[in-house]
């Protein structure tokens, strides 16, 4: 069975084609921090730089998915999925100004889901 801490929904991926056709390159950092600070916010990938505690969850629609190392902890143990809705956050985030943002619903992984999340990893 293969498992991801990600997934992305349809409407998300029209979003993010739109933003990459328009900026180039992208990628997702989710921070934890209060507020708008623990949605996930997409930047141009040449604008944004990494912290070297970061986790890299996976991938989203060709995009690297970023998280602060405290706001994973809370999350390891759960499936990600990353949708869009009408709104504006007040954040960075390059979707913003098309008057959507980015949002992440989580659930919890099952402990068939986990186990083979753990044995991928030590794979790799």
């Amino acid at each position: 069975m293969k498992v991801s801490r990600l997934s992305v929904t349809e409407r998300a991926k029209e979003v993010i084609d739109k933003l990459r056709a328009e900026h180039g390159e992208l990628v997702f950092h989710q921070s934890g921090g209060c507020c708008d600070g623990s949605a996930p916010m997409c930047f141009a990938k040449d604008e944004f730089m990494i912290g070297s505690r970061d986790v890299k969850v996976g991938e989203i629609h060709g995009c690297e998915y970023y998280m602060a190392p405290d706001q994973f902890e809370y999350v390891k143990n759960m499936h990600t999925t990353i949708d869009v809705t009408e709104g504006r956050g007040s954040s960075f985030s390059l979707e913003i100004p098309l008057g959507l943002r980015f949002i992440a619903i989580s659930r919890l992984l099952t402990d068939e889901e986990y186990q083979a999340l753990k044995e991928q990893e030590n794979k790799a």
